[in-house]
């Protein structure tokens, strides 16, 4: 079972003989930076490189440039005195010279021979030439490793020179380091090292641990993969490894590579992300037709999947996001202009009145008049900009809409008739929640997508919140537009997922949901009936609490193949309706901990819920309304964006009254699921 991390998370190693896998689309170099607690080198001998004169004990030196590498780690011989292993990537002499130019590297850690551990996809750089990847460091007696990403855009010299070394030492090392690199790079073969030798590691068996191995060139007048990238003089080009861009979230937050399932064996518990090529023999699917180049003076004609990404769900998810946060800085942009021009007209026509001759004889008028007009005009030209940014964007989602797959496209969408019978082969990359919009142009709505697996659990909030819409709405009606909300978010992951490899648990205490429920029922998707009574939350919570405790103890065991026959392996959702009815003191912890620990194994809270409801238990659940995203059945203005904070209006995505799309998507996944059955 692979982790996949994010910037700064870090993930408990469960042995001590590793091996480190890069991937990337063009030759990189590979170090290892052997730190103390503090983080810093003890001289030049502490990096580990092709061209090092010594060996670093437990660590085999990395081999040269190159666009794959694997090399073997013994964290038991590892000197008492290194606390940190901080895995480097340098590009070389003659390449590209920023990573923001290439496609994102991919760095894992990985049992011997096996599948990886945890992986770290280096999204968001741009002008670094240098980056700490990820670093394996000691805490409390135990291994860890950590995603870092920090890059450096003055390249090796300024990274070794933050890791403690004099700037003459930090550019001598540098250099040697960036010399040993020159040879056959970038031939694609991985090299496994161990402390006897290096030994080459076979394309496939590279491909197999999430690390693309070597692929040809495709056909003259082909596609070549997102990056477009040349055929290198020296060799045949290969095909491009993980294509994920920038970080939080736009463009192309990354998803991980599958690790390789156990021929013949029994299932193991696979969390990670499914959109990237499995084998290396897959290339990237093509790129869309570039449009031809706008006139002088026009706007560019916008493409649906014009963006970066491995494939074309990977693209639109990342021009969602562009889209989403083009449109946040063009309104930031527009609000920040009238402020401007209103705070100028303040000074202004403090100046004009500040005069009493201006105030008693009239003559202050024409300064006012002419304070207020360059006002205007300044908001006007502001305004001007901001709809020619506007129509652009909503050009862009005119085309983007209807090319949404299922997993991102509104109910209405056409997609949904046309989804085959017989279900998804590969888990989504993200899931569609609703529309998001700004005042200034409400019916341009962008798409909220989150990414599969959820990271925390959703909380649909059935209580009459501040919004308008929620005050004048019946109590009653709040809360069934609630449940059926709940209900088609179950229906649509149920959907877009393969058969058997989703379940949805249902606690419905006091059977208030029923009516909301009854397509879940009625077509059989569900993992069993909906618990009702307290019995029948204290079984339902028992069984995933115990489901949560054995796959952690599996994990830390590295064994997660040895797994209980009657664990559900397939990802587990929990709507929670009407809370805190049925529940009581136990089962309100029980609730506690799979909101913190059930997300990192697979098991994910959907809570139907008024907080006011349950204000009795006091402060004790705080921290559970924390851990969940809140979504409201009705607009309102509660969630904002990470660049500039504005407060978007989100607005709910439900089947359109009186369509039987919900019924026929559910029916659809109860017939794969029947198939899919020995």
């Amino acid at each position: 079972m692979t982790a996949e991390l994010v910037r700064g998370q870090n993930h408990p190693l469960s042995r001590t003989r590793v091996e480190i896998g890069i991937a990337a689309d063009t030759p990189v170099l590979a170090l290892v930076a052997a730190c103390d607690d503090t983080g810093r080198m003890a001289g030049p001998g502490a990096l580990a490189h092709p061209g090092a004169p010594t060996v670093l004990p437990g660590l085999a030196s990395p081999a040269e440039a190159a666009g794959v590498h694997r090399f073997a780690v013994d964290l038991e011989a590892v000197a008492a005195s290194v606390h940190q292993l901080r895995v480097v990537l340098a590009l070389p002499p003659g390449g590209p010279a920023r990573f923001g130019s290439v496609a994102a590297p991919r760095v894992a850690v990985a049992e011997p021979g096996g599948a990886d551990l945890a992986g770290f996809a280096l999204a968001g750089l741009d002008a670094e030439g240098a980056v700490v990847a990820l670093e394996v460091y000691r805490r409390q007696g135990a291994w860890k490793v950590r995603a870092v990403g920090q890059g450096y855009a003055d390249g090796l010299p300024a990274l070794l020179a933050d890791a403690g070394l004099t700037a003459p030492a930090a550019a001598a090392l540098a250099s040697a380091a960036l010399a040993a690199a020159a040879g056959p790079a970038g031939a694609g073969a991985a090299a496994a090292r161990d402390g006897a030798g290096i030994t080459a590691v076979p394309a496939a068996a590279a491909g197999t641990h999430g690390l693309p191995g070597p692929q040809e060139t495709p056909p003259a007048g082909t596609a070549a993969g997102p990056a477009g990238a040349a055929p290198d003089a020296a060799g045949p080009a290969t095909v491009p490894g993980p294509v994920p861009a920038p970080g939080t979230p736009y463009a192309g937050t990354p998803g991980p590579v599958p690790a390789a399932d156990g021929a013949g064996g029994p299932p193991t518990v696979d969390y990670v992300h499914p959109r990237r090529r499995r084998g290396t023999s897959e290339p990237p699917e093509p790129a869309p037709q570039a449009p031809a180049p706008a006139a002088p003076g026009e706007a560019p004609v916008p493409v649906a999947g014009d963006a970066t990404g491995w494939t074309m769900d990977e693209r639109l998810y990342n021009q969602v996001w562009g889209m989403f946060e083009d449109l946040a800085r063009a309104v930031a942009a527009y609000r920040s202009a009238c402020e401007f021009a209103d705070s100028r007209l303040d000074r202004e026509l403090d100046a004009a009145l500040s005069d009493p001759r201006h105030r008693l004889s009239g003559a202050g008028h024409p300064a006012r008049d002419a304070a207020r007009a360059r006002r205007d005009e300044l908001a006007a030209q502001a305004r001007s900009v901001l709809d020619r940014d506007l129509d652009q964007l909503a050009a862009e989602a005119a085309v983007v809409e209807p090319a949404l797959p299922a997993a991102y496209a509104r109910w209405a969408s056409p997609v949904w008739q046309d989804t085959p019978g017989a279900g998804p082969d590969e888990a989504p990359m993200a899931l569609r929640l609703g529309d998001l919009h700004l005042p200034e142009r409400p019916d341009l709505r962008i798409p909220m997508l989150v990414r599969l697996p959820l990271e925390r659990g959703l909380w649909i909030d059935n209580g009459r919140t501040g919004s308008e819409a929620a005050m004048a709405t019946d109590t009653d009606r709040l809360r069934r537009a609630a449940m059926d909300m709940a209900v088609a978010h179950a229906a649509r992951l149920l959907a877009v997922h393969p058969a058997g490899r989703y379940s949805v648990h249902v606690i419905d205490a006091a059977g208030a949901g029923a009516a909301s429920l009854a397509p879940l029922v009625h077509a059989g998707v569900l993992a069993g009936p909906p618990a009702a009574g307290a019995a029948g939350v204290a079984e339902t919570l028992e069984r995933l609490t115990r489901r949560v405790d054995l796959v952690q103890m599996a994990v830390r065991a590295g064994a997660p193949e040895e797994l209980p026959p009657d664990v559900d392996t397939a990802e587990q959702l929990l709507i929670v309706h009407d809370f805190p009815h049925g529940f009581d003191d136990r089962a309100v912890t029980r609730l506690r901990y799979l909101a913190d620990e059930g997300p990192a194994v697979g098991v994910h809270l959907l809570m139907v819920a008024d907080r006011d409801e349950a204000s009795a238990s006091g402060p004790l659940l705080d921290p559970l309304w924390r851990k969940l995203m809140r979504l409201t059945p009705v607009p309102d203005d509660h969630l904002a964006d990470p660049w500039v904070g504005h407060a978007w209006t989100f607005e709910p995505d439900l089947p359109p009254a009186g369509s039987l799309v919900l019924d026929q998507a559910v029916e659809r996944a109860a017939r794969a699921r029947r198939h899919a059955r020995p």
